[in-house]
């Protein structure tokens, strides 16, 4: 059913995205799909990394170890953007086409008043995305 998911990650968060990742993985081996991790990240050094490739290298081990402790195909994607929190969604949709995913599966928060005015990044790619997205919480 499914043949390409995409999962994307905050490597300063990686612990509060463990039920979307072993959702993905179950999905990923259920189906057979490999799962690509996308993270976006700016050019400026951050808390997770200094720069763009030490940053895409991190994303890279990350993928290869989630990959090998959940029994999948793994790849990773990082992309670069000089405001990730305003660009976020664009980046995610944009990773969608160029991976050519068919299904998104992603965490997300519960809801609160905010989301009311405005949408979450989950609600976001599940209007504008042409694949499936499997919001978890």
């Amino acid at each position: 059913m499914y043949s390409s998911i995409m999962t994307p990650v905050d490597l300063g968060h990686l612990e509060r995205l463990r039920k979307s990742l072993d959702v993905a993985a179950g999905l990923a081996r259920q189906y057979d799909a490999p799962i690509t991790y996308v993270a976006v990240t700016s050019p400026e050094p951050g808390a997770v990394a200094h720069s763009p490739e030490e940053f895409a290298a991190k994303l890279e081990r990350f993928a290869r170890s989630e990959g090998e402790s959940q029994g999948v195909k793994a790849a990773a994607k990082a992309m670069v953007s000089h405001d990730p929190r305003a660009d976020l969604d664009k980046k995610l949709l944009k990773a969608v086409d160029e991976i050519g995913a068919d299904l998104v599966v992603m965490q997300s928060h519960v809801p609160n008043l905010a989301d009311y005015l405005w949408p979450s990044n989950g609600g976001s790619i599940a209007a504008h995305s042409r694949a499936s997205v499997f919001v978890v919480r």
